[in-house]
């Protein structure tokens, strides 16, 4: 599996596992709206969260009937648990690494929560954000992606979209977006994407022309953080 060797228009970037860490602050807030809701563990498992919009989530768990006030109490649980959010290994230089105005988060969490996670971990300004709250559909549909690339003013078929779910990988396919998938959140397992990689370190961007390239480093090449 290997990226193609061309530029792209953009890069979308989802948010969490792939460029911030927020698998505790996460755990801590779904456990404690479980236990509010009782909602055992193995049904939030079984429900297949992760990469998925948490409205969708909660109305797979509790139904429709309680699914507006359930899903406004784990909205309010993660905004208020953001203390140990943090960039992921190597996002801090990639994104340095790719030229301003050609990239842009597209994220399952709704605005309040996205602005939280991002200011927590000290995320530079996009040049467009997409959350559950601009779109009708969540991932795995690929509205979120192909409204990133109408916000940056380009073709979804030129873009390269980063991601570390199967949730956001369909999503982008489904957009006609080439895929690098990172092994944060799902370490084992198959993840279809044109490039997979551990870590965002292993990763390397530069300017070309109107766009970006993207390179995925050779087992021998150094990876610095």
């Amino acid at each position: 599996m290997s990226l193609p060797d061309r530029p792209f228009a953009a890069v979308l970037f989802d948010m969490d596992g792939t460029l911030v860490d927020s698998t505790a602050a996460i755990a801590r807030s779904w456990t404690s709206w479980c236990v509010e809701h009782g909602v055992t563990a193995e049904a939030l498992a079984a429900a297949g969260g992760h990469g998925r919009p948490a409205a969708e989530i909660v109305r797979d768990l509790v139904g429709a009937e309680r699914a507006e006030e359930a899903a406004a109490r784990i909205t309010e649980l993660e905004v208020a648990d953001v203390h140990d959010v943090v960039q992921l290994p190597g996002v801090p230089r990639l994104l340095a690494e790719v030229p301003a105005g050609r990239w842009a988060v597209v994220t399952s969490c709704g605005r309040s929560l996205a602005d939280a996670r991002r200011r927590a971990a000290g995320l530079p300004e996009p040049a467009a954000l997409v959350t559950y709250d601009d779109v009708s559909r969540g991932k795995p549909d690929p509205e979120c992606f192909v409204l990133g690339a109408r916000r940056l003013g380009v073709d979804p078929a030129d873009c390269l979209v980063v991601e570390d779910a199967p949730a956001g990988l369909a999503a982008a396919r489904a957009a006609g977006c080439a895929t690098l998938a990172v092994r944060t959140t799902h370490p084992t397992g198959p993840l279809e994407a044109d490039a997979v990689v551990e870590l965002l370190s292993h990763v390397r961007a530069s300017a070309d022309g109107s766009g970006v390239r993207v390179r995925v480093l050779a087992p021998g090449e150094r990876a610095d953080v």
